[in-house]
């Protein structure tokens, strides 16, 4: 059961990123605009590539094999299709994302887009990929979508919630992508192809005048300890990609994508315990009339991810 520990801890650190991606681009003095921060995020996911050298050298993690070189092949034209409609439309949800964190609370923002994505994941892997509809598919949606609603209704505007809403649908759509380029070529191949495919889209943004002026003015005004921030971020959002990728390949997929709501739970948590911190360590809001209420409306959206994959 090794896949499950590593789908755990995935969820962990994707509560960590989450809090530090509201902080990010909540600060001005660090990367306050969304599609800037997106540009990076997309760059340095794409960097994940080194990971094939790691598994060059002569030693074991826990048994857990990496992704390998000699598994990557020449990619079809397919391939590099589905690559790149990853890498568009992870851009494009990470911009709706850092938007709508700028006017709200991880914990409210993220299990919106979460709820939605799951929501979307299921009706595009029915009509495209033929994914099997569970006998608790009903339940589970009416639970998301009752979790979206009274988080959005009573946490944060309407125009928020769209945005949040908008990532979600993107999310999905890149979720599917990458899902349709796993059933083409194999893990190891697929991934590899995908990450080089971030790197080329954030890169071919360069090319594109007004976009270059705002990536190369905002990085300016971006200190050299913001960068660092930044970075460990992407490493630790990269590292929560792999093992969440290796969980799927290794176990089963429904129970991995079930353990995903514990991501809207750990975020409760740190986001409670670091709002007892000095006020610079986190940016959440938390109040004691608005704590029970943000449990309910996440263990609401927690509870229709378990039914809904299980």
């Amino acid at each position: 059961m090794n896949w499950i520990i590593l789908a755990v801890v995935a969820q962990f650190l994707n509560a960590i990123v989450a809090l530090l991606d509201k902080r990010i681009v909540s600060d001005d003095s660090i990367l306050p605009r969304p599609f800037v921060y997106a540009f990076y995020t997309c760059l340095i996911s794409g960097v994940w590539v080194v990971v094939y050298f790691v598994s060059l050298l002569p030693f074991s993690f826990g048994g857990i094999p990496l992704p390998s070189f000699t598994h990557v092949v020449k990619p079809t034209l397919e391939v590099v299709a589905l690559s790149y409609l990853a890498a568009y439309t992870f851009f494009i949800a990470l911009v709706s994302l850092f938007t709508a964190l700028r006017t709200a609370d991880a914990s409210d923002v993220v299990p919106v887009a979460g709820a939605t994505s799951a929501i979307a994941s299921f009706g595009l892997g029915y009509f495209f990929l033929n994914t099997t509809i569970s006998p608790s598919f009903s339940l589970g949606i009416v639970l998301l979508a009752m979790g979206t609603f009274l988080v959005s209704r009573y946490n944060f505007p309407f125009k928020t919630a769209m945005v949040a809403i908008h990532a979600g649908i993107f999310f999905a759509l890149h979720y599917i992508a990458i899902k349709g380029l796993f059933m083409i070529t194999s893990f190891d191949d697929g991934f590899f192809w995908s990450r080089v495919a971030l790197m080329f889209f954030a890169l071919s943004l360069l090319m594109v005048p007004t976009y270059f002026d705002k990536i190369k003015e905002q990085t300016k005004a971006t200190s050299r300890k913001a960068g660092y921030l930044v970075f460990s971020n992407k490493v630790l959002a990269g590292i929560s990609t792999i093992l969440i990728l290796k969980a799927t390949d290794l176990g089963d997929v429904a129970v991995v994508q079930a353990l995903g709501g514990l991501q809207f739970v750990f975020i409760l948590i740190l986001g409670i315990l670091f709002s007892l911190r000095p006020h610079k360590v986190s940016v959440e809001t938390y109040r004691h009339d608005t704590i029970l209420q943000k449990a309910l409306f996440v263990a609401v959206i927690a509870l229709g991810f378990l039914v809904l994959f299980r």
